[in-house]
């Protein structure tokens, strides 16, 4: 079967112009002193010559990286996000800049931690930084700087304050409780799995999902046929290896934690191979571009995929603004991650401004009392929080679709399962 190369994720991109919607903000405040990433200029470009700037890094996959289209899509839905912030009044008397320091780390832990380096002296904070395991290797880093960072990642341990020390923001679900809900779901649409298989990513990433898939399989009788380790095709070449493994388990079903390219693969070569049964994917193996691969009948007919957000074509507040906010329908579902990922900045800023404290620390300290409102379109558990309330996640469900909204057909928005809040998970599933 031919292999979906990356040039196909690289076509995908949202370019969204900003319209005015109108938010929430603090208290103006004074001038922050010499709080990095803190000016009385306005920001470039900006038509609001009375107020200041705050500058947001964001270091991402924003070109040549296995999750470029992704990447690049969120970072458009968080630059259309502040524009909306920004037009609406600011933060405390200060626009919000995420485009001065947007940096590409290609998904590479190296590039990550020099840009990171690179930036640092000018950002009050991260609006995002895209990778778990690059991310949780800046921790030590993070917590010497003050930076308050945005995750574009669901790792579990985003969600307790012994993990992420109090320093990274988060929305939505873990991958853990991803491939739980997304266990839950598919017992009840399709069938209950016996034997399931899980192919993922070294590492945090598709180690909380296979950690989750284990704990579900556990409370429902089932059992885990393969556990597979695998990486981005950039690494390892091909995904021989793990089609080879999961069709030698037998099972009934296959949980994907990997990239969009490595999934149609995947999926693809099994069904190729005679494997009949179903594929679910977490929130980032899809892509439209996948319709346009040789996997495309295979992934139409046999897989669904979850995301934390809700459906384009949503009723929501923040969906309907995130509509507003560009003239045209995204290709990619990040488009909406982005935008809905930086709720909780926003809530925390705003605190901050309220209190006359625009600064690294004083964000850091605003994070434990704040509450951040995802407007319907994301759950988003409240920021520095000793660990979630799992009773308030849930997850969308969609089906590949040429016809549908990034290539997607809603098949459930709001899902909540009921194996998550039974299992008492009080710590991260996958530890650093």
């Amino acid at each position: 079967m031919a292999l979906m190369t990356q040039r196909w994720l690289r076509r995908i991109a949202v370019a969204p112009l900003a319209a005015g919607l109108v938010f929430a903000t603090g208290c103006a405040t004074g001038e922050s002193g010499a709080a990095p990433g803190v000016t009385t200029a306005p920001c470039p470009n900006s038509p609001h010559k009375d107020r200041g700037c705050l500058y947001l890094g964001v270091l991402s996959d924003l070109a040549d990286g296995p999750f470029t289209a992704l990447g690049t899509s969120m970072n458009d839905g968080q630059t259309a996000f502040w524009h909306a912030v920004n037009e609406a009044g600011g933060i405390g008397g200060y626009d919000v800049d995420t485009t001065t320091y947007a940096r590409n780390t290609a998904y590479d832990p190296r590039k990550h931690r020099v840009e990171y380096t690179n930036i640092e002296p000018h950002v009050l904070a991260l609006a995002m930084s895209f990778g778990t395991a690059q991310t949780v290797a800046m921790l030590d880093q993070l917590d010497s700087d003050d930076m308050v960072a945005t995750a574009a990642t669901q790792w579990s341990g985003w969600n307790y304050r012994s993990a992420d020390r109090n320093l990274v923001l988060s929305a939505g679900y873990s991958y853990c409780t991803e491939a739980i809900t997304g266990l839950d779901w598919f017992a009840e649409a399709h069938y209950a799995p016996r034997k399931i298989a899980v192919v993922g990513y070294r590492g945090n990433f598709g180690g909380d999902y296979a950690s989750g898939a284990m704990k579900w399989a556990v409370a429902n009788d089932a059992t885990i046929a393969a556990r597979v380790w695998t990486g981005p095709n950039g690494e390892v070449g091909n995904q021989d290896e793990p089609v080879a493994e999961v069709l030698a388990s037998a099972p009934d079903l296959v949980m994907l934690a990997t990239g969009p390219a490595e999934t149609a693969e995947i999926v693809g070569k099994l069904v190729s191979a005679g494997y009949t049964g179903r594929f679910v994917g977490s929130l980032v193996t899809w892509n439209s571009a996948l319709l346009r691969t040789p996997a495309a009948p295979a992934l139409t007919a046999l897989y669904n995929y979850l995301t934390p957000v809700d459906s384009w074509d949503g009723d929501s507040l923040g969906l309907r603004n995130a509509r507003k906010a560009t003239d045209h329908e995204p290709t990619n579902f990040g488009y909406l991650l982005g935008w809905a990922l930086s709720y909780p900045m926003r809530s925390v800023l705003q605190r901050a401004a309220a209190h006359n404290d625009l600064t690294r620390a004083g964000l850091r300290n605003a994070i434990a009392k704040t509450t951040a409102d995802g407007e319907g379109m994301v759950a988003v558990q409240q920021p520095g929080a000793v660990a979630p309330d799992l009773s308030t996640e849930w997850a969308s469900v969609f089906a590949p679709d040429q016809a549908g909204p990034a290539g997607s057909r809603t098949v459930r928005v709001g899902y909540q399962g009921k194996t998550a809040t039974r299992l008492n998970l009080h710590e991260p599933c996958t530890r650093l």
